[in-house]
């Protein structure tokens, strides 16, 4: 089967659909959704997340350097999906809007965390690189919230039964393309199952 040559889009599916939180000197706070994140660095641990600047969040991360990554669960899909479509200009309390629980960063000084996250990723901006459409916040790792429920006995994290989301391309019935929240599935392989050999993860 051969390969037809398609327009230049960002197809990278699927991605990450994270929950993004963040604060202002003066006690405002705010959520939004994010495809465009990931990782980008082990040590120092780096995270980023690229925001087009006419969103409010961008200027909140902007002028007080830091942000929240918050993992994605099935449980909280409606959640996410209404902070990606409503604005803050919308709904000025998606606290309210969602029924998330702010909960206060470690390491942060305005960002909260979301407490119904089952893993919270707090960040502070070491770097903002304008690339078009949107910057991209590149963030140094300083804490890590975990729910207790996802530590095992032997104090390793262990997400596989919090639900875990991600965000793909589909089609409708009438075949027009949208994005959709989809659960991450079954294990497949273990890292390094080619290998045949006990391989540790880091």
């Amino acid at each position: 089967m051969g390969k037809v040559e398609y327009t230049p889009k960002t197809l990278l599916y699927p991605v990450p659909v994270l929950l993004v939180s963040s604060g202002t000197a003066d006690g405002r706070t705010n959520i939004m959704t994010a495809g465009w994140t990931g990782t980008i660095c082990t040590e120092p641990p780096m995270a980023y997340v690229s925001i087009r600047p006419s969103r409010a969040s961008y200027g909140m991360i902007r002028n007080s350097g830091e942000f929240v990554l918050n993992l994605n669960t099935e449980a909280l899909a409606a959640a996410a999906d209404q902070c990606g479509v409503i604005s803050m200009n919308e709904c000025e309390d998606k606290w309210a809007l969602t029924s998330l629980t702010r909960g206060k960063a470690l390491h942060l000084d305005y960002a909260p965390i979301i407490m119904e996250s089952p893993l919270n990723i707090e960040c502070k901006v070491r770097q903002i690189l304008p690339l078009g459409s949107h910057d991209m916040f590149i963030g140094e790792v300083v804490g890590i919230d975990v729910s207790e429920e996802y530590i095992g006995e032997n104090g390793l994290i262990n997400l596989d039964d919090a639900g875990l989301i991600a965000y793909s391309s589909r089609k409708l019935p009438n075949n027009v393309p949208v994005g959709s929240y989809v659960k991450l599935g079954e294990t497949i392989g273990r890292y390094g199952f080619t290998a045949k050999k006990d391989i540790r993860t880091h």
